[in-house]
């Protein structure tokens, strides 16, 4: 059976989480990372030296990580040609601009606004970078909205688009932070939350 290394916390262990939910793809989960530790110990590093979760581990061996290249393998392995990351070119390019958009773009704002309110001690928040993160990143969201007008979906049909965006998406609406209106982006979470029980199980959880 596949094996995941990862805590259930981790934005990037819950992107697997949710896509072996959606695909019904069997796996045995192995808590890593944070106050799990083993991140650092020689047979991890041996499987990721970046000391990161998730991981991966096939029965033969293989190991992988990188969140969005586990969601791209899993597919390929599991359920090919699945529209969730679809063949024909056009499409499957517009899926992995958005999914390589939310690793290269939206990421770093929103992981210093998340560390700030869930894993730095008041005392020791930064908050003027705070500040500047937040207007960073509702300008990206804003993006999204504008991009989800008339789409029930980042790329039109559901696909690993929605679920790379998936876990920074619930940190959006789920903390302290004054947020612009943006119509098609919260009906976009809502319907995740309605229509996909891997979001509302591994993703739309209390922020940890």
């Amino acid at each position: 059976m596949l094996k995941l290394w990862g805590r259930t916390s981790s934005s990037n262990v819950m992107k697997v989480l949710w896509l072996c939910e959606e695909l019904s793809i069997p796996y045995e989960r192995i808590d890593a990372g944070g106050a799990f530790g083993r991140t650092n110990e020689p047979f991890f590093l041996a499987m990721n030296p970046n000391s990161r979760v998730p991981v991966i581990e096939e029965p033969d061996g293989y190991t992988l990580w990188e969140s969005n290249s586990i969601l791209r393998y899993l597919v390929a392995t599991r359920k090919p040609g699945d529209p969730i990351h679809p063949t024909a070119p056009k499409a499957r390019a517009d899926v992995e601009r958005w999914m390589d958009w939310q690793l290269a773009t939206l990421n770093g704002p929103m992981t210093t606004i998340f560390f700030t309110y869930v894993r730095t001690p008041p005392e020791k928040r930064d908050m003027a970078a705070t500040a500047k993160a937040r207007d960073e990143a509702e300008a990206l969201w804003g993006i999204v909205d504008r991009q989800l007008a008339g789409k029930d979906y980042v790329a039109g049909g559901f696909s690993l688009a929605d679920i790379a965006f998936g876990p920074y998406l619930h940190r959006w609406f789920a903390l302290p932070v004054d947020r612009a209106p943006m119509p098609a982006l919260e009906a976009w979470y809502q319907r995740l939350q309605a229509q996909h029980p891997g979001f509302a199980a591994h993703v739309a959880v209390p922020l940890t």
